[in-house]
């Protein structure tokens, strides 16, 4: 693989995975339209793990405090196990622990319940998503869709909610509405803020929520291509532009997630609504005329 073509498709991925554009729609479209070969599993794993990179840097004080909340709950959770079992062989009472103790702990609970249905989705419809991926009709139709979605998240006003208001059921809905972008032209990042500001959150609180829950689907997502990666097959060269390719979708991704933080600030969508609405058409266009 050639350095400038790892770049173009780091570009793309950074670009397509924030914003709410579908970077499974792009890819499926582009290679339908201009017959790319798809570069190998390990590369595509790369990108993925370069879009991780981007979360981390930009939300690493949250994601350092969720992980330190999640340690702090696993002990307290031990502490109360003991507790119980003091108190069955005891006279004396010992009170127990308050696992969920701030907000942190809770939005780490809200991130695993959305999980939850989005592995679920994510498992049941993968020959699904490859299938479809690989007509131009189906990411046509979900790219034209996902415009209707951005027009709706434009039109929502933003709640109150925090963590410490975020019912569990809003949680699980907000997963349901991710595992449905795994299909090809649904945006991951617009369907799951506008489900987000749908459930009446605040608006900064919407754009962590929907960022770092994507970091357990990505590495879901990783876990589940590591076992087809063939490392024998790649040689020197191709991990050059591997690495250089996962570094570009890492400084990209970042840039647009702030992009995010401000478009979501203002709550303008609709130039993204138009893209892809023009996309979408120009798939389907493209599917009648290969007919």
């Amino acid at each position: 693989m050639s350095i400038f073509y790892a770049v173009i498709m780091g570009l793309i991925q950074g670009v397509t995975e924030f914003l709410p554009v579908s970077s499974s729609g792009h890819l499926a479209i582009f290679s339908g339209l201009f017959h790319i070969e798809t570069p190998g599993m390990l590369f595509d794993v790369l990108l993925h793990v370069g879009t991780l990179i981007a979360v981390i840097l930009c939300f690493y004080r949250d994601i350092g405090k969720l992980l330190a909340e999640l340690l702090g709950m696993i002990v307290d959770l031990v502490r109360n196990l003991n507790v119980w079992f003091s108190n069955l062989t005891s006279e004396s009472r010992r009170s127990y622990v308050k696992i969920v103790s701030n907000g942190y702990r809770k939005f780490d609970l809200l991130m695993l319940v959305a999980t939850i249905p989005t592995g679920i989705i994510g498992v049941w419809d993968a020959s699904l998503v490859e299938k479809l991926g690989s007509i131009l009709l189906a990411p046509g139709i979900c790219l034209i869709g996902t415009g209707f979605l951005l027009m709706l998240c434009e039109r929502i006003r933003p709640g109150d909610k925090t963590p410490r208001n975020t019912t569990y059921s809003n949680a699980f809905m907000i997963g349901i509405a991710q595992g449905i972008a795994t299909l090809p032209g649904v945006s991951r990042s617009g369907m799951t803020l506008t489900a987000c500001l749908g459930s009446s959150f605040k608006r900064n609180y919407a754009v962590r929520f929907t960022f770092i829950l994507s970091i357990p689907a990505i590495l879901g997502s990783l876990i589940f291509e590591l076992g087809d990666v063939d490392l024998s097959q790649i040689s020197s060269g191709d991990a050059v532009s591997y690495i250089i390719g996962m570094a570009v979708a890492a400084v990209v991704g970042f840039f647009c997630i702030r992009v995010m933080l401000v478009i979501v600030r203002r709550q303008r969508f609709l130039p993204f609504s138009i893209y892809c609405f023009a996309l979408g058409a120009v798939a389907i266009v493209a599917w009648l005329v290969q007919k």
